[in-house]
C-alpha cells in the first residue's frame, strides 16, 4: 500500500467507479474538490457525455462550506435545465463529509434527486 495521499484517492475513486454508473436517465453527478476550487459534473457513462456542470471558477469564490452549498445549488439548477431529476453521487475517492456532503444537501434540497444501485437479490424467494 501506498502511503501517497493522491494515490490512495485515486485508488478508492476507482473502487467507487466499479459499482457506479451513469446512464442518461441516471447520470453520474462526479465532484472533485481542490485546495482552491469546487466542481460538479453530470455525466452520462454510457454516451461517454458531460450533460452538465458547475464550478467556483467563474466567480472566484473561496473553497469554503457556503461556497459548496452555492455550487450544489447552481449545479442542480444546470441538471434541471438538462432535464436531469434523479443522479447517482461519484464523491471521487473523497470522504462524505464537509465540503463534499455539503455540496451533495445543497443539490438535493434545490430539488435533486439521488438515488443509490440497487443490488441484486441472490435469494431462492426470488428465483
Amino acid at each position: 500500500m501506498s502511503f501517497n495521499r493522491k494515490e490512495q484517492r485515486t485508488r478508492r475513486h476507482l473502487r467507487i467507479r466499479q459499482r457506479i454508473k451513469g446512464t442518461a436517465e441516471r447520470p453520474r453527478m462526479a465532484i472533485c474538490v481542490s485546495n482552491k476550487h469546487m466542481y460538479v459534473q453530470f455525466i452520462d457513462d454510457i454516451a461517454m457525455h458531460t450533460l452538465a456542470s458547475s464550478s467556483t471558477l467563474k466567480e472566484g469564490q473561496r473553497c469554503n462550506i457556503e461556497s459548496a452549498k452555492k455550487v450544489g445549488t447552481d449545479a442542480a439548477e444546470a441538471a434541471k435545465a438538462s432535464g436531469i431529476s434523479v443522479v447517482v453521487v461519484d464523491r471521487g475517492g473523497f470522504a462524505f463529509h464537509g465540503r463534499v456532503k455539503q455540496i451533495v444537501d445543497a443539490a438535493v434540497e434545490a430539488g435533486l434527486k439521488v438515488t443509490v444501485k440497487e443490488k441484486k437479490d441472490n435469494s431462492k424467494e426470488a428465483k
